[in-house]
C-alpha cells in the first residue's frame, strides 16, 4: 500500500513539471490560436541559457534563471513580432511549418554550441534534499518545488490575464480578433507580449528540467510532445487546465511504471488517449470555465 501511495505523491509532483512544460504552450493558443511546435526545443534553449549564465558569473541555477528570464522575454517578443506575426491568419498551415523549421534550426544550432553530450544544472544539496512523510514515504525538494512553482505561475498568468489592462487586451484578441482591432488593440504587439510571457513561462519549465533530469539539444520533441498531452487533457487554452492534465499525465506515467517499468511512457498516452476518447475538448475547456 505505501508504494502505491508514493506512485500518486510523485505522480502529482511530476505533473507539476508537466504543467509547466505545458503552461506556454496554453497560453499562446488560449491568446492567438498559434501551435509552436518549436516549444520543446525552446524550453531545452532556455536551460542552455541558464547553463552559460550560471556557468559564466558563477551563479546558482536559481540566480541565473532571474538573469535568464529578462533576455528570454525579449528574445519571444521579437521572435513573434518580426517572425511569427507575419505567419498568423486564417491558414494553420504557415506557423505550423514556421515553428517546425525552427525546432530544426534550434537542435542543430545547439548540437552546433554544446554537442550532443547531456548536460545538468547543478544546485548543490537541494538537489538530492527530502521531506519525510512517516511510512518510509519522502516528497523531494526540487519537484516540490516544481509543483509549487507549476501552481504560483499560473495564479500570475491568470492575475494578468483577468485584472490587468494587457489581460484584457489578450481576452479580448482572444475572443474576437477583427472586433479588438476596431477598438484600437496593437494586435502584433499584444501577441508579442504574450510570446514574451510565454517565454518567461518556458525559463522556469527550463530551470526544473534541468535541476530534474539532464538534458541534451535532441530532448526537445518529447517534451513538446508531454506538454501537448497535458495542454489537451486539460482542455485547450485553460491554464488550470493545463495543471490538471499534467497531474493526470504524471499520475498515469508513475501508476504505470509501478505496475512494470516498461511501462511508465505508455501509460501516459493510454490515459491521454482514454481522456480523449470520454471528453474531446479535455477535462476543463475553456469555454467552461
Amino acid at each position: 500500500m505505501t508504494g502505491w501511495l508514493d506512485a500518486v505523491i510523485q505522480g502529482v509532483l511530476l505533473g507539476g513539471l508537466y504543467a509547466l512544460f505545458a503552461a506556454g504552450l496554453s497560453l499562446i493558443f488560449g491568446i492567438m490560436r498559434l501551435v509552436n511546435l518549436a516549444h520543446g526545443d525552446l524550453i531545452v534553449f532556455a536551460a542552455y541559457a541558464i547553463l552559460l549564465v550560471a556557468g559564466h558569473l558563477g551563479l546558482d541555477p536559481f540566480a541565473a534563471v532571474l538573469l535568464a528570464i529578462p533576455i528570454l522575454f525579449v528574445i519571444g517578443f521579437v521572435l513573434q513580432y518580426v517572425l511569427l506575426n507575419r505567419t498568423l491568419g486564417h491558414d494553420l498551415l504557415p506557423p505550423l511549418l514556421v515553428t517546425f523549421g525552427l525546432s530544426i534550426v534550434i537542435q542543430n544550432g545547439l548540437l552546433q554550441l554544446f554537442s550532443a553530450d547531456s548536460r545538468r544544472l547543478s544546485s548543490g544539496a537541494i538537489e538530492t534534499a527530502s521531506i519525510p512523510l512517516g511510512g518510509g514515504i519522502a516528497v523531494g525538494v526540487v519537484p516540490l518545488l516544481t509543483l509549487l512553482a507549476a501552481i504560483a505561475l499560473i495564479v500570475f498568468l491568470n492575475l494578468i490575464f483577468y485584472r490587468t489592462p494587457i489581460g484584457r487586451a489578450f481576452r479580448a484578441t482572444s475572443d474576437d480578433l477583427e472586433v479588438a482591432q476596431l477598438m484600437g488593440i496593437e494586435v502584433g504587439r499584444t501577441f508579442a507580449v504574450a510570446m514574451g510571457l510565454a517565454f518567461v513561462v518556458v525559463a522556469v519549465a527550463a530551470l526544473f528540467l534541468g535541476l530534474r533530469a539532464n538534458f541534451d539539444p535532441t530532448i526537445g520533441p518529447a517534451r513538446l510532445l508531454y506538454a501537448f498531452e497535458a495542454v489537451i487533457i486539460g482542455g485547450l487554452g485553460s491554464l488550470w487546465g493545463t495543471l490538471a492534465g499534467g497531474i493526470v499525465l504524471g499520475l498515469a506515467q508513475t501508476i504505470g511504471a509501478r505496475i512494470d517499468p516498461e511501462w511508465q511512457i505508455l501509460a501516459g498516452h493510454l490515459a491521454f488517449l482514454a481522456v480523449l476518447a470520454i471528453r474531446p475538448r479535455g477535462l476543463f475547456p475553456r469555454a467552461q470555465d
